[in-house]
């Protein structure tokens, strides 16, 4: 049996595709999955930790939802998707095909916390940073969510291309350092780093506004944008988004070599200082 902890899920009675899970660990976090016979989870390629033998791992073209359709374009399009936002062409689907009970445990790559969410508490869709999808429950869908202002692409950072989840069921999402969730009330206004900004529901406005004068800007280290949330809705910070540690580790290093993965936006060098990642 599954020990009992704050992040642990068990079956609804009654309830289809409701699958049993546990987050285990502290900083290096993984999520054990718990399948009956016939379920079946997706999740990034690679991310695996364990499974038991009656699990059959298949790999799949696209986000392995099964909800683009059986012809292959249908498939490429969903792969396409998954493309644009920094991942992988392919996932996996892990299905149990034995009688029982059987495991299977999926890892964060990076330090931080594996945050697990029911989207059909959320209105079905959830807007998350680049490379944030971990694992889900079958049927979860895997998009693209554009930033249709010119100012947020261009200096919001994470902002500009993040990913669409859609669906009902469970979904693991891959956040950095410590967590916190805010609900904002309609119309109440949070101003955010732009790398911290870890996931929110869709009914909440992302825009950016001005960190300051000329002194908080070129002294404050923030850089010039702070990303804005409207309410009403949800919101999750990440308190250690994956290229400032990145950035931090490369600096110590005294390397200029390296790929910037996540913070800094589509003007390179200048973009990481407007954005506050130097």
């Amino acid at each position: 049996m599954l020990t009992q902890n704050p992040w642990q899920h068990r079956r609804s009675a009654g309830v289809a595709d409701d699958i049993d899970f546990e987050i285990k660990g502290q900083e290096l976090q993984f999520v054990e999955i718990e399948l009956d016979p016939g379920e079946s989870a997706v999740a990034e390629a690679g991310a695996m930790v364990w499974k038991d033998a009656s699990i059959e791992m298949t790999t799949v073209f696209g986000d392995g939802s099964g909800g683009q359709g059986g012809g292959f374009m249908g498939k490429l399009l969903g792969a396409g998707k998954r493309l644009v936002t920094g991942e992988s062409l392919f996932t996996t689907v892990f299905t149990h095909h034995g009688s029982g009970k059987a495991r299977v445990a999926f890892a964060s790559p990076v330090p931080g916390a594996i945050l697990p969410l029911r989207l059909a508490d959320y209105g079905g869709q959830l807007i998350c940073q680049k490379d944030a999808f971990l694992a889900a429950a079958r049927g979860v869908t895997i998009g693209v969510a554009f930033q249709r202002k010119v100012m947020t692409g261009l200096f919001g950072g994470e902002g500009f291309i993040m990913q669409k989840l859609e669906g009902d069921g469970w979904v693991f999402a891959q956040m950095g350092g410590t967590v916190v969730e805010r609900q904002l009330a309609p119309g109440e206004e949070l101003h955010v780093d732009t790398g911290c900004v870890a996931a929110f529901t869709p009914t909440v406005d992302f825009d950016l506004v001005s960190a300051g004068g000329v002194k908080s800007t070129v002294f404050g280290g923030e850089g010039v944008f702070f990303a804005r949330l409207t309410g009403p809705g949800h919101v999750w910070i990440q308190s250690l988004p994956f290229s400032r540690l990145a950035g931090r580790m490369l600096a110590a290093s005294g390397s200029w070599g390296g790929q910037n993965r996540g913070e800094g936006s589509m003007l390179g060098s200048l973009g990481d200082f407007i954005g506050g990642n130097d």
